[in-house]
């Protein structure tokens, strides 16, 4: 394959990253259009119609709370915790993503109010790793951190969703990442 090919096929591979970061955030009315519109149908297949509160208000129970989520989105509860609650955020893992990013000259964007450990940051770091790195150095990110919890933040996803959107989100993130 030639390098124009390969970095053709990165660049492909790096936006799939960059869709399912996308998708993991709080939903919103450009999301909602793109799975209407069957423009996420390659990377997260077999969704129908979605409305926006209806995503919005399983966002919130999956992920937000308001008691504890049952499926944190955050590495250091499943790394550093029980995958149970959130006593552990900004654990030691939180640390080590952290130092990755440094490594790499990023930092959080300031209208993301979210913590570094997200599974939609990870997910966009490795699109990032991807697109300007190559694929060894996407492969030590990906198992020194989301290989490390994702199996686990996926099947809660799986088991507490109401929604088939994230079930299906689940899905195509394990495949990206996992296998």
């Amino acid at each position: 394959m030639s390098d124009a090919a390969n970095r053709s096929r990165r660049h492909v591979r790096a936006q799939g990253y960059a869709v399912l970061a996308r998708c993991w955030r709080q939903p919103d009315n450009d999301l909602i259009e793109a799975v209407n519109d069957g423009e996420l149908d390659r990377v997260v297949p077999d969704i129908g119609p979605v409305s926006l509160s209806d995503l919005r208000t399983e966002h919130t129970r999956l992920f937000v709370g308001p008691k504890g989520p049952p499926c944190p989105p955050y590495e250091s509860v499943y790394r550093d915790g029980d995958g149970e609650g959130s006593s552990n955020v900004l654990g030691p893992s939180t640390g080590a993503v952290v130092e990755w990013y440094r490594a790499y000259d990023l930092g959080l964007d300031p209208d993301w109010p979210d913590l570094p450990d997200h599974v939609a940051t990870e997910l966009e770091f490795a699109a990032h790793l991807l697109a300007t790195e190559g694929g060894a150095t996407l492969e030590q990110f990906l198992e020194a951190h989301p290989r490390q919890w994702f199996d686990r933040f996926l099947g809660a996803v799986r088991a507490e969703t109401r929604e088939p959107f994230y079930a299906e989100l689940a899905d195509a993130t394990e495949r990206v990442v996992l296998e």
